[in-house]
């Protein structure tokens, strides 16, 4: 299990004008806890590194390997999942991210719903990685939030208000995509990368923080 604590902090507070520009405005950051998520017949240094002096998780799977679970029939996968579930209130989850050129077919962050009305979605959403247009990330296989995200670092934040049951995106600190979730369920955020392509996928992640409000 990993554990990420920071300094608990309000966002925003260079000035009035730049809080008001900041989609952490008005919300504060708190510490969050995860465990890994990786082929079941691998060690986790196997498809994980940690660098402490940058404080980069680096995952990577490939589409040869095993599912989580033995006998499983889902896709590989090498994730944080984190342990914080939520039912209501707004959460945001927020990192700098750096997706590797050869990536294709890898879902590099998703909401999760881990309990949920039966023949309802698993997910309010994901984000998927492909190779178009020097690398591109889409929420699931259509609307595009990025391009050009190959070998580059930029900043991904996703603000769920499971209240009003809106998704709120942003790339660059700039808002890309509202959709609505799913309807009610207890979720938690996933980061990493699960694999529905060929060949090699990796994400990178540093600063990664958690908001609520």
């Amino acid at each position: 299990m990993g554990i990420l604590t920071a300094g608990v902090a309000s966002g925003g507070t260079a000035t009035a004008k730049e809080a008001a520009a900041s989609p952490t405005d008005g919300w504060t950051q708190t510490s969050f806890t995860y465990s890994m998520h990786k082929p079941w017949n691998l060690d986790l240094s196997e498809r994980y590194r940690y660098d402490s002096g940058s404080k980069t998780h680096t995952m990577w799977v490939n589409s040869t390997d095993e599912p989580l679970e033995e006998g499983s029939g889902t896709d590989p996968r090498t994730e944080m999942r984190w342990k914080q579930e939520y039912t209501s209130g707004r959460h945001m989850w927020d990192a700098d991210v750096y997706v590797p050129s050869g990536t294709n077919g890898a879902d590099i962050m998703q909401i999760l719903r881990v309990k949920h009305p039966s023949g309802t979605p698993a997910t309010d959403i994901m984000f998927r990685a492909s190779s178009e247009n020097g690398g591109t990330l889409r929420r699931y296989t259509d609307t595009v939030i990025k391009s050009g995200i190959y070998n580059t670092w930029w900043n991904l934040k996703v603000a769920h208000d499971a209240g009003t049951g809106k998704i709120q995106v942003y790339a660059d600190d700039k808002l890309v995509l509202t959709v609505d979730d799913r309807g009610p369920a207890t979720r938690h955020f996933k980061n990493g990368v699960y694999h529905h392509g060929n060949g090699r996928a990796e994400a990178r992640f540093r600063n990664i923080r958690y908001w609520v409000k």
